[in-house]
């Protein structure tokens, strides 16, 4: 089964990575270049599935490259470090913060809910949004993400990651760091 992984990641990294040696009207297009690295995006988080924390409080070796990405060490909450990872892999320079609230500024809010988008989970008790994830797809009124420093029962502090269904209500904030923005971050 890793093997399977590994051969897929290469394989969508290779493609990924061999676009701009492609010249044709089709490639040209911003909208398709878009939505292969959108798909980039969410393959490389699906591929984390399963990732899960060594001993249940932020660590092991994968979780600790995650909160490495944003310079963050051992033990801390890392949602929005997973993020951070995932856009660093497709190549992407931004976001790279570890924390949740910097994943939605009002530069990249919308109301897509988008492959590759963000989803912020308020919660009341802090004030603010303390929980992010990847959105990988929809159906219906439903929300299919990929969200690490999370659980079966939907924690913003659990075991490792996971693909979670949220009702598109639950969810507080959409961002997209994919689509081209003129004086975006």
């Amino acid at each position: 089964m890793a093997t399977i992984r590994i051969l897929l990641g290469i394989l969508c990294t290779a493609f990924a990575g061999s676009i701009g040696m492609f010249d044709g009207p089709l490639l040209e297009q911003p909208r398709v270049k878009e939505r292969i690295l959108r798909s980039t995006i969410v393959h490389l988080a699906n591929i984390e599935i399963g990732t899960m924390e060594k001993t249940g409080h932020n660590d092991g070796g994968q979780i600790e490259r995650y909160l490495a990405t944003v310079h963050l060490k051992r033990g801390q909450p890392y949602c929005a470090a997973f993020i951070s990872w995932v856009f660093s892999k497709a190549g992407l320079p931004k976001p790279r913060s570890g924390w949740s609230p910097d994943m939605f500024p009002p530069s990249r809010i919308s109301k897509l809910a988008l492959p590759a988008n963000l989803l912020g989970i308020y919660f009341p008790e802090y004030g603010r949004i303390a929980h992010v994830g990847l959105i990988a797809g929809t159906k219906d009124d439903w929300v299919i993400s990929v969200e690490g420093n999370t659980n079966v029962n939907g924690s913003r502090n659990g075991g490792g990651v996971y693909r979670k269904w949220r009702q598109i209500r639950t969810i507080y904030k959409i961002a997209d760091w994919v689509s081209e923005r003129r004086g975006g971050p």
